[in-house]
């Protein structure tokens, strides 16, 4: 029995922090980020100084709605590691999420300048722009997205709403028509 209880613990002190990591973005993928969090606080315990696990303890809070503590640890990543634009881009989310726009756009233009090759990042600049009624910037975000990534559905609907909402009625057809051949694609794989 006392040889058992000695193995348990030390079992558990050779829990490291790149295990608990590990764990906690295995939970929080699987749509478990509450169980996630005491893991990311426990490996933080461990290395304070590691961005990626801040990083990761932000996600999970987001996740959670703790949209205060995820700054916080967004934050805490960038300052100890600031090319870290996934950090950068969750922050806008929330921003955006809490109407604060131009912190939003702050954000995703910082993750833009570690990573500006992101199809995501300029994606979520343009409907940032759009919600803010600035078309031809939202215009100029989602053409750059498609470029990147020409079959992104997300972006060519926005990109196809934007030419409405500028009158380009045309450019707003030809997206459509995209769309319409990506969606008659997915159903002709199926058969």
């Amino acid at each position: 029995m006392v040889e058992e209880l000695f193995f348990m613990g030390y079992s558990n002190s050779m829990e490291t922090a790149a295990n608990l990591n590990n764990s906690g973005i295995a939970l929080t993928e699987a749509n478990r980020p509450f169980e996630a969090i005491p893991l990311f606080r426990e490996a933080l315990s461990l290395e304070p100084e590691n961005p990626l696990l801040w990083l990761n303890l932000g996600i999970a809070q987001q996740k959670t709605g703790e949209y205060n503590e995820a700054i916080e640890s967004f934050h805490k990543a960038v300052f100890i590691e600031n090319n870290l634009p996934e950090a950068w881009f969750s922050m806008g989310i929330i921003y955006y999420e809490l109407k604060e726009f131009t912190l939003a756009e702050g954000c995703y233009i910082s993750a833009l300048s570690h990573d500006y090759d992101d199809p995501k990042i300029w994606n979520n600049l343009g409907v940032l722009y759009f919600n803010m009624m600035n078309y031809e910037d939202a215009r100029n975000c989602f053409e750059i997205a498609v470029s990147m990534f020409p079959r992104y559905h997300d972006a060519l609907i926005n990109l196809r709403d934007t030419c409405r909402e500028l009158k380009d009625y045309r450019a707003a057809a030809e997206f459509e028509r995209i769309i319409s051949s990506m969606y008659s694609f997915k159903n002709t794989e199926k058969l």
